[in-house]
């Protein structure tokens, strides 16, 4: 879900620089000494998770579990998020760098928007635990691909029909990453459930 160089325009540029430089700010003020190794850990994850790619029109799609991350980490899902992005764009060329902030600000937005609905129901296991995994996985890949239509439509008109193709070929992604996030939070309740709880 990479937004190629060259594709947005420079007012969106602009404030997907500035909106990700807040995100990452707030994320590393809110980042614990103790919770680094996990931030590089999951910020790999992502890395290695979205490495595979299909082309689609000026974007890509691939697997992103953004709403794992967000869950787990909280506001610290930005700078995960955008280390992650800022390696795959250099070593691979997937995205840019004149697009980097827009593409860490529509992947770490929803996954913080996750963090702020589900967090306290899966510390308190109000709700199973299967759930949250589905609906972070779900909600996160949805908002994201909102979030990249919408930045291609701001940039040209003419991106309307690829901005709509672009979240109807995420549809099958967004039921992929919620089954993956469940299963992978129910791992982590077997195996280090104190994780869930940090």
């Amino acid at each position: 879900m990479h937004i190629s160089e060259g594709v947005l325009s420079l007012p969106v540029i602009a404030t997907g620089y500035a909106l990700t430089a807040t995100g990452v700010g707030i994320g590393l003020k809110r980042l614990k000494d103790k919770d680094i190794v996990k931030t590089a850990v999951f910020s790999a994850a992502f890395f290695v998770a979205s490495l595979i790619h299909v082309p689609l029109g000026p974007s890509s799609v691939h697997l992103i579990l953004n709403g794992l991350v967000g869950l787990l980490l909280g506001p610290a899902c930005f700078c995960a998020l955008f280390v992650a992005l800022l390696l795959q764009a250099i070593l691979f060329q997937f995205g840019g760098l004149t697009s980097l902030g827009v593409n860490t600000f529509n992947m770490a937005m929803p996954a913080l928007l996750c963090y702020a609905v589900f967090v306290n129901a899966m510390r308190n296991g109000r709700l199973p635990l299967v759930l949250i995994g589905f609906l972070s996985g779900f909600v996160s890949v949805s908002g994201s691909a909102l979030l990249l239509s919408a930045s291609l439509i701001l940039s040209a008109e003419h991106f309307g029909s690829s901005a709509k193709l672009i979240c109807v070929a995420h549809i099958p992604i967004m039921v992929i990453d919620g089954v993956i996030t469940a299963v992978v939070l129910s791992f982590i309740k077997k195996v280090k459930p104190e994780m869930l709880c940090a």
